[in-house]
């Protein structure tokens, strides 16, 4: 063999070429080494690429969203300063809870007030109308409401609004309103006329303690000198009662949608069914557990319960909070706007 010729040589354990008087090569644990290395700084490199695509899609999708939430409220504020008497007399304001506000407004400037409402998704509400009668003198009359929560749902709040019409008008004719034989009111004891045939002296009520349990009894009790000499709707009655019973509830486990509904008015007399609701998502990713909706009077004073918070209202304030994944970075981003309700200043 010729001096410093290089032969190949497979020895176990080594694969390489042999040098005579050098040896060289890599032993196949050497190899496995260089591979597992090389492999780990692949699979480092790879998850840091996915990990900054991540990054800036999440910082893209939070900062739709935030645009998104700042369009809305924007929206809001600007229906909202508009409201407004409905087409059907309604008042401006017919609901106003931390979470749903409903309202009139001339949203899209067509001379028709539009019935309008914002709401959570995790938020609904109902409303239920029922009417009794009594034919005794000094007699009474009730009506109940019962399951009319969303099952697994949490009731926020419950208001009923109550309307009379008999034998008042006078000197110690008047009704009692209960709900749940606890006294609400003493109606019709002024401003009411005997057997006027239109409902009158109404007035509305916060009851959210009664109807907690998911059942409440209405009752209106007339006093001795009520006499059942009225023939509207019912022949010889004494007192007739209209209970416009209304809730908000909570349901757990459903999204962070802020949505809104519209209903135009129709028909003659005028009319909002709720049927014809068209319902729209506002902003995505809200994550309030503060009210979105605060009111307020004309003396800055802040309101929070019923029948107060919807006479008296004359501003108010939104605060949305919106954060795509509230488990990472950056922070929930805050929006708040105040808003003067123009046809309601006092």
């Amino acid at each position: 063999m010729i001096p410093g010729a290089i032969s190949k040589k497979i020895s176990a354990g080594r694969i390489g070429y042999r040098n005579h008087g050098n040896r060289s090569g890599y032993t196949m644990v050497e190899m496995l080494v260089v591979i597992f290395v090389f492999t780990l700084l692949w699979v480092v490199v790879a998850q840091s690429i996915v990990m900054i695509y991540r990054t800036q899609y999440f910082a893209m999708d939070q900062s739709q969203a935030i645009d998104e939430a700042r369009r809305g409220v924007d929206a809001m504020a600007r229906e909202i300063r508009q409201a407004t008497y409905g087409d059907d007399g309604s008042y401006p304001i017919e609901l106003a809870a931390d979470k749903e506000f409903i309202f009139y407004s001339d949203i899209d400037g067509d001379g028709r007030v539009e019935r309008v409402r914002y709401y959570m998704a995790t938020v609904n509400s109902g409303s239920q109308t029922a009417q009794c009668v009594s034919t005794t003198t000094g007699g009474n009359c009730s009506v109940t409401f019962h399951n009319f929560l969303t099952s697994g749902a949490t009731l926020t709040s419950a208001q009923v609004q109550v309307s009379l019409e008999g034998y008042f008008g006078s000197s110690g004719r008047a009704a009692g309103v209960t709900a749940d034989g606890t006294s609400l009111a003493t109606m019709c004891s002024s401003g009411c006329t005997q057997c006027a045939g239109v409902w009158q002296g109404t007035q509305t009520f916060d009851v959210t303690s009664a109807a907690a349990d998911n059942l409440v009894t209405f009752a209106a009790t007339g006093t001795g000198s009520v006499k059942n000499l009225c023939s509207w709707q019912t022949n010889n009655h004494s007192i007739l009662a209209q209970f416009v019973f209304s809730w908000t509830e909570d349901i757990p486990n459903q999204d962070n949608t802020l949505k809104k509904g519209i209903i135009e008015p129709t028909g003659s007399p005028i009319t909002y069914p709720s049927n014809l609701e068209k319902i729209t998502t506002v902003s995505s990713y809200v994550r309030n557990a503060p009210p979105i909706f605060t009111y307020y009077d004309a003396n800055g004073n802040q309101i929070t319960s019923n029948p107060a918070i919807l006479s008296n209202t004359t501003m108010m304030k939104l605060f949305m909070v919106v954060n795509v994944n509230p488990n990472r970075p950056p922070s929930d981003y805050q929006l708040e706007q105040y808003v003067q309700l123009r046809n309601l200043r006092k």
